[in-house]
């Protein structure tokens, strides 16, 4: 990990970043929020974790004379929804979000999650309910701030990313120091892809030219990174399919024989990623799950 930056960051063009004080193996330095715009009405993207020195922060970063009247969350775990709470108490301002914490979530992954999986303790943030909606495309208007609100699922169902000009906002969907947790019923394997698609083609005609990501420094080459978590992605996919040409596999076998540089600590956060995958291809029907799709399932190819 590189030295922590200033709790505090003008990164010019109306953008102040604030890191709240969450610094973790899953968060990097710590969650970052932004404050936007630079006339009297403010937007803050992510209100961290609910701390109360870290409400303090933010509200000290406000310039004299501004104020916040919207809060635009990216998705529902606590490092950055859970502050919105005591941020809206304290500046009276609007929540805004795609929904509540199951908001977004595909048929497989809505019915998984009827038949009993769980999403393995990332922090969901179950509490949240925001008090405005912001469907995909939608547009928030506060002050000299416009945001486009894009539905962006794959990291959590009910997560967005915020285009305001050419820069993005982009949660915990596309980071630069690592590749995004995919946790199931949460995360979807399939969806992430959808979405890194559609932000790479927006990169690729110059309609996003930056990425200010929710952990870790800003993105100047957005189109570079986000095909390198694509092919790290195929990667994957491909070493769990080369594995299963051995024979049937549960999810701990194929998570240690694919991860095999991680420590052991951190192989349970792993395996919901190979568990991503394998749901991914088992619904491409190129893996079969016996008896059924669920994390204790036998995994196998599907023979022609």
């Amino acid at each position: 990990m590189s030295e922590r930056p200033q709790t505090i960051t003008d990164l010019g063009e109306g953008v102040i970043r604030i890191l709240a004080p969450n610094p973790s193996p899953m968060t990097y330095w710590g969650t970052n929020c932004y404050l936007l715009g630079k006339g009297e009405e403010r937007v803050l993207i992510d209100a961290g974790p609910r701390d109360a020195d870290h409400i303090e922060t933010v509200l000290s970063a406000l310039p004299q004379g501004a104020r916040i009247t919207a809060i635009a969350i990216t998705h529902a775990h606590l490092d950055h929804s859970a502050g919105a709470v005591d941020l809206a108490r304290a500046t009276g301002a609007t929540v805004y979000a795609f929904g509540n914490a199951t908001a977004g979530r595909s048929d497989v992954m809505t019915r998984l999650s009827q038949t009993g999986l769980t999403s393995g303790g990332e922090g969901v943030d179950t509490d949240f309910v925001p008090d405005s909606l912001l469907a995909d495309e939608a547009q928030l208007n506060v002050g000299d701030v416009t945001l486009r609100a894009l539905h962006t699922p794959g990291h959590m169902g009910n997560h967005l990313s915020f285009l305001w000009g050419q820069t993005c906002f982009t949660g915990d969907l596309v980071m630069g120091w690592s590749s995004s947790l995919i946790s199931p019923p949460d995360g979807d394997a399939r969806a992430y892809h959808d979405s890194c698609q559609r932000l790479l083609a927006m990169s690729e005609k110059q309609h996003i030219t930056r990425l200010l990501p929710a952990h870790g420094e800003p993105i100047e080459t957005p189109a570079a990174r986000i095909s390198d978590l694509l092919a790290h992605r195929a990667d994957r996919e491909a070493q769990i399919l080369a594995q299963l040409t051995q024979g049937p596999s549960g999810l701990t076998e194929l998570t240690r024989a694919i991860y095999t540089d991680l420590p052991t600590q951190a192989l349970p956060y792993a395996a919901r990623n190979t568990l991503a995958h394998l749901i991914d291809l088992v619904e491409q029907n190129t893996v079969i799950a016996t008896p059924a799709l669920s994390e204790t399932a036998q995994f196998s190819l599907k023979t022609p």
